[in-house]
């Protein structure tokens, strides 16, 4: 993958500098774009910490520290 894109840098860096600015540009406003799948995926977990934040608040939810639950997951992956 990466001789792959060295390939495709060191091909574009041929383009004309009218050509090149033309596709940086483009190339950087799609990472300021939000698929609409990520927009979904954003509120959905949104939604989802907002519901566990209520059954924190209001003692339904049994808080523990991570510390201790990362070592009972470490000591059941080692069975």
């Amino acid at each position: 993958m990466v001789t792959e894109m060295e390939s495709l840098k060191n091909e574009l860096l041929t383009l004309p500098v009218s050509a090149r600015a033309w596709l940086a540009q483009n190339l950087l406003v799609s990472l300021d774009e939000q698929p609409e799948e990520e927009e979904e995926t954003d509120a959905f977990w949104f939604d989802e910490l907002q519901r566990r934040a209520a059954e924190i608040r209001s003692g339904q939810a049994i808080c523990r520290p991570a510390a201790d639950v990362l070592r009972e997951a470490r000591e059941q992956l080692r069975q």
